[in-house]
């Protein structure tokens, strides 16, 4: 069973991988064969309708499966070192569900013509991917991507959580990695109305999955985590005043 645990969580991740990479060129249309923007132009009503619907899906994954209630149903079914994994494969599933069925919405919001302002917005773009990608490594990259529960299982060790610490960029926003992604979903020279429908939505799940999240923060660390969240700043580095 470990060495199967450990294939499966392996494959999950390249899965996520693919998932990840394919995410840069679909926001920013660069590479891949569909972006956010290409593809057949259909009735604005049934590309809204489809890609609500997509973005729903992937949010209430999102939001049910991390969720400690959920997860103690389900490692009911699911053994506890491949629950992250399966987790993070339904994901990336999802993930390219909607990168396959996304349907454009061409009309332009805004379309920035300077060419100091084009690049300034090229580089929060990768800099926003960047932030992300290095926000799961200053924590443990391979423990939130399941890597880690597979391979203690491998090992016949039982898996320790990560202990609750605050890296450097932690110490600035208690989430810098949604922080990331943020920048990248809304730095864009030519914003679209398809664009503006995912970054809007995105947005408003990523506030949502903070609440719930560190809902369940508290419960698992109590008042060191209470401590932090009135220090630090949710999302922008902003220096803090008079206590909350």
């Amino acid at each position: 069973m470990g060495v199967g645990a450990f294939v499966y969580g392996v494959v999950s991740y390249v899965v996520f991988l693919g998932s990840f990479l394919y995410a840069i060129g679909f926001v920013g249309n660069l590479w891949v064969p569909k972006t956010i923007d290409s593809g057949p132009v259909g009735p604005v009503t049934e590309a809204l309708l489809m890609n609500t619907l997509l973005l729903g899906l992937f949010a209430l994954q999102h939001s049910v499966m991390p969720r400690r209630g959920f997860k103690d149903w389900w490692t009911r079914f699911v053994p506890r070192s491949v629950e992250r994994s399966t987790y993070v494969l339904f994901s990336s599933l999802l993930l390219l569900l909607l990168f396959w069925a996304w349907q454009p919405i061409p009309g332009v919001v805004w379309n920035v013509e300077n060419r100091f302002a084009v690049v300034a917005l090229e580089v929060l773009f990768w800099f926003g991917w960047a932030l992300a990608l290095y926000s799961t490594f200053a924590i443990d990259h391979f423990d939130l991507f399941g890597l880690r529960q597979v391979w203690f299982r491998l090992r016949g060790v039982e898996h320790v959580p990560v202990p609750f610490g605050q890296p450097l960029l932690y110490k600035i926003v208690r989430h810098p990695l949604l922080l990331g992604f943020l920048i990248a979903f809304w730095a864009t020279p030519t914003m679209t109305q398809g664009h503006l429908l995912f970054s809007v939505a995105t947005t408003g799940y990523m506030l949502v999955g903070i609440f719930l999240e560190e809902r369940d923060l508290v419960a698992v660390h109590g008042e060191a985590y209470v401590v932090y969240r009135r220090e630090v700043r949710m999302l922008l580095p902003l220096r803090r005043g008079r206590a909350r």
